[in-house]
């Protein structure tokens, strides 16, 4: 069984695939995205780092302190990197499941984060109260998941906890579902019972 596995890899390391790597910001995308992309011997395309490089924006989000993405534009673009590479791509962003078909991924890791955790993440960035505060409760909202099952279905998703996880132990994860190991799962965290259940969840909503 595990000859076979190690067969059917080699084989989707020679195919073409395409994965997604989503979440929300602090989860671990980044780091997550290049061990991977390394790993497969893939293409790594970070959907933010696009829209600036190639200025595939329409301006400037003052409440969200972010580019405004031209989704448009950014979709066509996507698209024709995808019809000129032929090697397996791993796509990372929060909102790459709104610029991709859903028709050409084949899997889409969502990582999640305690948003204990995510909280002192986002702080060492620098990012302000109202931003730390957003990303939170899109944390605790599932929000990214929501995207990701309203975009593409349930089929293709599967949720990584990456808590208290170096960016290798995650991506060892994200390996085992693609070689077969294991089954890609959603539903794997409750922030919103958990915060609840200790009394603290206003702490993280009373300013959403």
């Amino acid at each position: 069984m595990l000859r076979e596995k190690n067969l059917s890899f080699k084989r989707q390391r020679q195919e073409r695939r395409i994965y997604i790597v989503t979440g929300t910001p602090g989860v671990g995308k980044s780091s997550v995205s290049k061990i991977l992309a390394s790993i497969l011997g893939a293409r790594l395309v970070s959907i933010g780092e696009l829209v600036k490089k190639e200025s595939l924006y329409t301006g400037w989000d003052e409440k969200r302190e972010t580019l405004i993405a031209d989704t448009d534009r950014l979709s066509e673009r996507i698209s024709e990197i995808i019809s000129a590479e032929r090697r397996t791509m791993i796509i990372e962003g929060h909102y790459a499941v709104h610029v991709i078909p859903p028709e050409k991924v084949d899997l889409i890791f969502i990582l999640r984060r305690d948003p204990r955790e995510l909280k002192k993440t986002l702080e060492d960035r620098g990012y302000s109260r109202r931003k730390i505060m957003e990303n939170l409760a899109a944390e605790i909202l599932d929000v990214c998941l929501f995207d990701a099952v309203d975009v593409c279905g349930v089929e293709k998703l599967c949720e990584i906890n990456t808590t208290s996880k170096s960016p290798r132990e995650v991506v060892n994860e994200i390996l085992s579902v693609i070689k077969g190991e294991r089954k890609p799962v959603v539903g794997i965290v409750d922030w919103l019972g958990m915060l609840e259940s200790e009394g603290i969840l206003d702490d993280y909503l009373k300013e959403f």
